[in-house]
């Protein structure tokens, strides 16, 4: 039991490290390039920031728990960790339907593109992203805390979630808050109708390209983005849908592990592996560092 421990402890710990590497040397990329200060890069800086915050948001907590041979945390800090999870989540989803509306714009209406995504309108875009985050999480955490709890005090997750703070209700009072969350997966499914339905459209404005090297661009910029979205949506989708006749201890913690530790984790990857200005951006970066060193 106690090297089960240790290898979560030393697992989170290198995906914790590669998700502060990876979105703190985007963030600096694009904060230092005045190459890459247009809105497609200013949402990735967003993103990169919102993950940031999720990831910090649980695993050194998850860390630390392990590391103590311990699983406590107290009320209000698990209330807290809830918050700020589902605050950073759902704003992160929200920003990632905003970013598909970018592509849209830049690959099937790009004539438009400086009248529809100027800076204000990506600042306003941003803000509701942040701001719908925000109002999502004060309901829910308001909600599921003001839940009686009876079934003792164990969150059998290695974070407060709100399915596994549920079933430690004793009322039907967490109806409520399981009606809560669906109305928010409707939400978050019609968002992801938005995000298949702009890139049907890209993919068909795309496949019209002359040149096979604007075809690859676009593509470029655009599968990475949709392979995040369906990983987000699925997995989270089945954590707080799933029936309770399929709920398991260590399926809970995969699926948890998928939608919460692996995204913030990949996501510089995805999106740096086949976007050659964000590359030789980031080698602008890291050479001029050695530089500096030497």
């Amino acid at each position: 039991m106690r090297e089960l421990q240790l290898l979560h402890f030393w697992l989170f710990l290198a995906i914790y490290l590669a998700a502060l590497l990876g979105n703190g040397l985007i963030i600096t990329a694009i904060a230092c390039d005045h190459h890459l200060h247009t809105p497609m890069y200013f949402f990735l800086l967003n993103l990169s920031l919102l993950d940031l915050g999720s990831i910090s948001t649980t695993v050194p907590k998850a860390m630390a728990n392990s590391l103590w041979d311990t699983r406590d945390i107290s009320y209000l800090g698990c209330a807290a960790q809830l918050f700020l999870f589902v605050f950073l989540v759902v704003a992160e989803y929200y920003l990632l339907t905003v970013m598909a509306y970018d592509r849209y714009v830049a690959i099937c209406k790009p004539l438009h593109y400086g009248t529809l995504l100027g800076s204000r309108a990506c600042v306003h875009m941003a803000a509701a992203a942040w701001g719908t985050g925000f109002l999502n999480s004060l309901l829910h955490t308001a909600n599921t805390f003001s839940i009686p709890i009876c079934h003792g005090n164990a969150v059998d997750q290695f974070f407060c979630e709100v399915p596994q703070i549920l079933k430690l209700s004793c009322s039907d009072a967490y109806l409520r808050e399981i009606g809560l969350l669906v109305v928010s997966i409707f939400v978050a499914f019609g968002c992801f109708v938005f995000i298949v339905v702009s890139y049907v459209q890209i993919f068909r404005a795309v496949l019209r390209i002359p040149s096979q090297q604007g075809r690859h661009k676009a593509f470029s910029t655009c599968l990475p983005h949709l392979a995040v979205v369906s990983l987000f949506i699925s997995t989270g989708t089945f954590s707080h849908l799933k029936p309770p006749s399929i709920s398991f201890p260590s399926l809970d913690l995969v699926v948890a592990i998928l939608y919460c530790v692996v995204p913030p984790a990949v996501n510089p990857l995805i999106y740096s592996m086949r976007n050659q200005e964000l590359k030789d951006a980031l080698k602008k970066l890291i050479q001029s560092a050695v530089f500096q060193q030497q």
